[in-house]
């Protein structure tokens, strides 16, 4: 099919009628890439640095993500409500996506380059600091680039696809450089066997997250600027942005139900796997005594599972309707994620240290991050939809607000998993620096229950909200038509 034929129609917001082209798919994809190699950078290694190398109390690494997430949910849906409001000859999205990178860059280089002279406060300090300003630049970038990926189709299962390359990037970008991380920054030396108590390696990782992943960022943002002619602007009758319509944006966001109902799901699932996530290293060094050569191959599953997702999602959307695919990919991801440590509490998983223990491990790993991809790109899908049921009902285009809970919500995972996660391992007094298998078994236990059965406790309440989700593929496709009749 031409270019041409591929126009939207007549009074729809979008770009493209049906199939986005295949290239402007994957230039917009490749930055979510971008986004989840600075992303990794940070909220896997960072909590670790932190309280195992430089030791201060896990409760003050918590504490400093968690007040950064204070100002997340102020600059969040603000760049959303700004980006929505937007009049230039970039467009709406792009003016912000090309400011973000450097800033970045540089916020993420100085967290892990922390003063030598800092105590424990002045480190909370910096660390606190440095996250409200990266996170805060990020979302710069974040909230636009996923506005823009609902406006490129306005088809139902297009929608889906887009997302579905989107997540894919994603997924490669994070553990593409997971394994490499894993691989050459903490590989094992003379002066220290188990490479993740390197100090000087974080350093290395923090720089090559921040050029690779800004280079990337700015070569998405350039390369989708092709589409800006086709995207729809800012309605001539839209309010300029003030604190007043900001808050009625959110307010008019929140009064969708459909929209409130995945919003609380997201959040509750934001706890948990913002537990797990946290605690990943420390699980993985002391609970089941794995070394970064072995923990790096967790990355290779990791990049398999969005294949498995990105391919099957969606078919099951053209046979399914998109709740019970989210709620399927919800459950699953819930029940393997805490089987490996529930199995070895009931004595039921192979010993540490055995040929068998990885491998297991390393399937479980694949089913939860598989399910995790489903229900990712089904949520992101739904969103999309929802903004067209926004459309319809207040006359506002508001995929940047919308999209900034997304935003929010994936930062809410690293802060409020950083906050229990540094909580915990102070309550159960989990030493500084130990090395592997020296630590007491019952504070290895408490680990593992923490991160396993305990951790996914949130994400199971959020199933309720999840099923009051309504907007089905016949009532999507009457708005579609109401929005084309009343253009």
């Amino acid at each position: 099919m031409s270019d041409s034929s591929e126009l939207s129609p007549s009074g729809s917001s979008s770009a493209y009628e049906n199939r986005v082209p295949k290239g402007l798919k994957f230039f917009y994809a490749i930055g979510a890439a971008s986004e989840s190699m600075m992303s990794i950078a940070f909220n896997t290694f960072n909590f670790f640095f932190y309280t195992n190398i430089l030791g201060i109390p896990g409760t003050l690494a918590g504490l400093a993500i968690t007040i950064a997430l204070v100002f997340d949910a102020i600059t969040d849906p603000l760049v959303g409500a700004i980006s929505d409001r937007w009049t230039a000859k970039l467009g709406r999205r792009h003016p912000f996506m090309l400011a973000a990178p450097l800033p970045v860059m540089l916020t993420l280089f100085m967290i892990y380059t922390p003063p030598e002279t800092f105590g424990d406060f002045g480190l909370f300090m910096w660390l606190t600091i440095l996250t409200i300003l990266m996170r805060s630049s990020m979302t710069l970038f974040h909230v636009p680039h996923l506005a823009l990926g609902a406006e490129l189709s306005a088809d139902f299962t297009e929608r889906t696809r887009v997302m579905s390359l989107n997540t894919l990037m994603q997924a490669m970008g994070a553990y593409g450089f997971g394994y490499f991380a894993y691989s050459y920054f903490f590989k094992s030396t003379p002066e220290f066997e188990n490479g993740m108590l390197n100090s000087a390696a974080y350093v290395d990782l923090a720089i090559t997250a921040a050029l690779l992943g800004g280079a990337i960022m700015l070569l998405s943002t350039v390369a989708t600027m092709r589409v800006i002619p086709r995207l729809s602007l800012a309605p001539a009758n839209l309010p300029r942005f003030s604190i007043k319509e900001f808050f009625s944006d959110c307010q008019s966001a929140l009064n969708n139900r459909n929209y409130l109902m995945l919003l609380l799901g997201y959040l509750l699932l934001s706890a948990t796997l913002g537990t797990r996530e946290t605690l990943g290293i420390h699980v993985n060094t002391y609970y089941w005594e794995l070394v970064p050569s072995q923990i790096r191959y967790f990355t290779l599953v990791g990049m398999v599972a969005p294949i498995i997702g990105f391919l099957v999602t969606a078919p099951l959307h053209e046979r399914f309707e998109k709740k019970p695919v989210l709620i399927f990919g919800l459950i699953g991801l819930l029940v393997c994620s805490a089987s490996p440590v529930t199995l070895r509490i009931f004595g039921l998983m192979p010993e540490n240290h055995s040929d068998e223990l990885l491998p297991v491990l390393m399937a479980f790993y694949l089913a939860t991050v598989t399910c995790g991809v489903i229900l990712l790109i089904s949520a992101m899908s739904a969103l999309a939809d929802i903004t067209d049921e926004q459309e319809l009902v207040t006359g506002r285009r508001q995929e940047g607000t919308f999209y900034a809970a997304r935003s929010f919500f994936g930062k809410a995972s690293s802060g409020l998993g950083h906050l229990f996660a540094g909580i915990a391992i102070d309550v159960i007094s989990f030493p500084v620096g130990a090395e592997p298998g020296s630590v007491d078994a019952d504070t290895i236990f408490r680990l593992g229950l923490i991160e396993g059965p305990i951790a996914i406790i949130p994400a199971f309440i959020a199933i309720y909200f999840y099923r009051k989700y309504d907007l089905s593929r016949e009532r999507h496709a009457e708005i579609q038509a109401q929005l084309a009749a009343t253009s």
